[in-house]
């Protein structure tokens, strides 16, 4: 069965055009113009994927990501935003979408981008790996668990895949680019701030002072490092 996306934009040019790129690739499709239309298709049909615009009447993009997150459901959100609104973007990302597109796009990124997103969904399969321990935090990759401190920690699929790729790298200096490769699953081109918000928020729900994380350690002009307490290091793992 054909993984179907959920194409959500007011723009009637907009949703054609997805649309009709993704069912050459083979995808089925549902359409939304605006974010209430949305959330009753997505409670309905349950879509493997949303590409969601941000500007639309009744709900907007924000307002149904934020829906969605809190409802904990947790469909793959492609966020399009227009071109040089960083904030937007930014904000997207916070609200838990899973990665961004800047208008206008090509067809080829658009599909790259929802194939990339799809694939990394799949993986998300039970695992037989037992729990990972870091100092009081413990990851569980099988469950998709985290706990600090023997509490529970919330995370989104993709900022739980961060930092499982990180913990299992520990004390390896990671570029974004490498990051992205690897959790994202394709070459980004050129804007990196979709990991530096991961990044953020992970330090935001993981450590005890964000300001001055213990776990997750900036490596200036370059990228990132997970420090395990102990000092230990990991070899590469994907």
């Amino acid at each position: 069965m054909s993984p179907r996306i959920l194409v959500v934009d007011d723009e009637e040019a907009i949703v054609k055009l997805v649309s009709y790129n993704l069912q050459k690739e083979g995808f089925d499709t549902l359409a939304a113009v605006d974010g209430r239309e949305a959330w009753e298709i997505i409670r309905q049909e349950k879509p493997d994927l949303i590409v969601l615009d941000i500007m639309m009447p009744e709900m907007d993009g924000f307002a149904l990501c934020r829906l969605l997150r809190q409802e904990k459901i947790l469909t793959p959100i492609l966020m399009l935003t227009a071109k040089d609104e960083e904030i937007d973007k930014v904000l997207g990302l916070e609200l838990g979408a899973d990665d961004y597109l800047t208008k206008p796009f090509s067809p080829r990124e658009l599909v790259a981008r929802v194939k990339a997103i799809l694939r990394r969904t799949d993986q998300r399969k039970p695992s037989e790996e037992g729990p990972l321990t870091f100092g009081d935090m413990v990851i569980y990759p099988g469950k998709y668990e985290v706990q600090r401190g023997g509490k529970d920690v919330e995370l989104t699929p993709r900022e739980f895949e961060l930092l499982l790729f990180l913990c299992r790298n520990a004390g390896l200096v990671l570029s974004r680019e490498h990051i992205l490769e690897r959790v994202w699953d394709y070459d980004y081109y050129g804007d990196t701030r979709v990991v530096d918000v991961h990044i953020r928020h992970l330090r935001e729900k993981i450590e005890i002072d964000p300001g001055s994380p213990v776990y997750i350690k900036t490596v200036r002009g370059v990228g990132y490092k997970f420090q395990q307490p102990d000092g230990l290091t990991g070899s590469p793992l994907d």
